[in-house]
This record gives C-alpha cells, sequence and structure tokens, in this order.
C-alpha cells in the first residue's frame, strides 16, 4: 500500500508540474501577443471614383502600396519626396493615355509635414523650367490654379510640356496636408491646358485631403 500510495502522488506531481509549464508557456505567449506593436496603418486614399470623370473610360486602381512609386512621378523625381517617412501610394489608369498617382507620406511631426508640402509646392512650380533645362528643344509652361480649402489647405497646379513631332502633354498636381500627413495627387494626359478638368480636380484633391 505504501509502494502504491507514492506511485500515485508521483504521477499527481508530474502531471501538476506539466499542467504548470502549460500555464507558464501560453502565459509568455499571451504576453508576447499583447507586447507586439500593431502594424501601422496607411492613410485612406482616393477611390478610382472620386477622380475626375474621363469621358469613354472607368478609372481603375491599384493597391496602395508602401513605398514610393517606380519610376517616381513626373516633375516629383530626384529624390524630392523622402524615403526615410511612411510612404504610401496608388496608381489610377483608364483604358486610354489618361492615368494617375496618389501619393501619401506621414511624418513624424507637422512641422516636418509643412516643410516637405512646403518643398514640393516648389519642385512643381519648378518642374517645366527644369524639364526644358533637359530638353531644349521643347516648349514647357505652367500654371497655378490656386488654393483648395480642405484639412490643413491645398494648392493645384498646370504643367504643359511638348516636343516637336509629338503629342503635348498636360499634368495637374494638387499638394496638400493634414496635421503630419501630406499627400501629393497627379493626373496627366495628351493635351493643352483646355483639356485639364481643372474643376474636377480640385474636388479630387479635396476629397483626398478629407480623407487623410
Amino acid at each position: 500500500m505504501r509502494i502504491r500510495s507514492v506511485r500515485i502522488r508521483s504521477v499527481r506531481r508530474r502531471t501538476a508540474l506539466a499542467a504548470a509549464a502549460v500555464l507558464a508557456a501560453t502565459a509568455v505567449g499571451t504576453t508576447a501577443a499583447v507586447a507586439a506593436p500593431a502594424a501601422a496603418k496607411p492613410p485612406r486614399f482616393l477611390a478610382p471614383g472620386e477622380l475626375p470623370p474621363h469621358p469613354s473610360s472607368p478609372w481603375y486602381a491599384s493597391k496602395v502600396t508602401p513605398g514610393l512609386p517606380d519610376p517616381e512621378p513626373f516633375c516629383l523625381d530626384g529624390g524630392v519626396v523622402p524615403a526615410g517617412d511612411r510612404a504610401y501610394h496608388r496608381s489610377h489608369w483608364t483604358e486610354y493615355d489618361t492615368g494617375a498617382v496618389q501619393v501619401s507620406v506621414v511624418t513624424a511631426n507637422e512641422d516636418r509635414a509643412q516643410r516637405l508640402a512646403a518643398k514640393l509646392r516648389q519642385k512643381v512650380a519648378r518642374c517645366a523650367g527644369d524639364w526644358l533645362h533637359d530638353k531644349p528643344g521643347g516648349t514647357a509652361s505652367w500654371k497655378d490654379y490656386g488654393t483648395v480649402t480642405a484639412a490643413d489647405g491645398g494648392r493645384v497646379y498646370g504643367i504643359h510640356t511638348s516636343m516637336p513631332e509629338s503629342e503635348p502633354g498636360i499634368h495637374l498636381f494638387g499638394v496638400g496636408r493634414s496635421g503630419r500627413t501630406v499627400t501629393v495627387v497627379q493626373w496627366g494626359e495628351m493635351g493643352t491646358f483646355e483639356h485639364a478638368p481643372v474643376p474636377a480636380f480640385k474636388a479630387t484633391l479635396r476629397q483626398a485631403l478629407n480623407k487623410l
């Protein structure tokens, strides 16, 4: 009887130790799950239907993708958008030559965001001159279409470029900020300033800023 009692106690002890080990492992797993940081969510982006309507085609869109577009958008190349901040982009296209892209950058603070927005506006305003420097045989011009009242404000610009024996191109740019997030929307197609849907594009930029 004594031997049997010892064996029973030994079995119970091993069972208790095993249960304690399971509880400890579960606790560690739970702690790790709580301690793991949540993945940063990107800002909200434009939906295809929020871009200026195309007369002959719907808009299509890629997924929101971390990082900068490759290649970088026209007028925004040369590392003007800092890769060190959290950048995201989304491309849009139609069944014709009209396309668009939105890039949003989440900065460390509002002061940094203000500086980035100013840098991007300056880059777009100088784009026509920079393009001519690289293509002296062409013509280029730009227009400042004014501000958009939404979030912390935005501004719209137009850039027209043309090369001899080639179709001209027209681009619209919207640069704006909401808090520490800066967004740029670029729209482009073959054409001139007369083909630029400025009022509709301003509505697009306003929607983009309100969604940040």
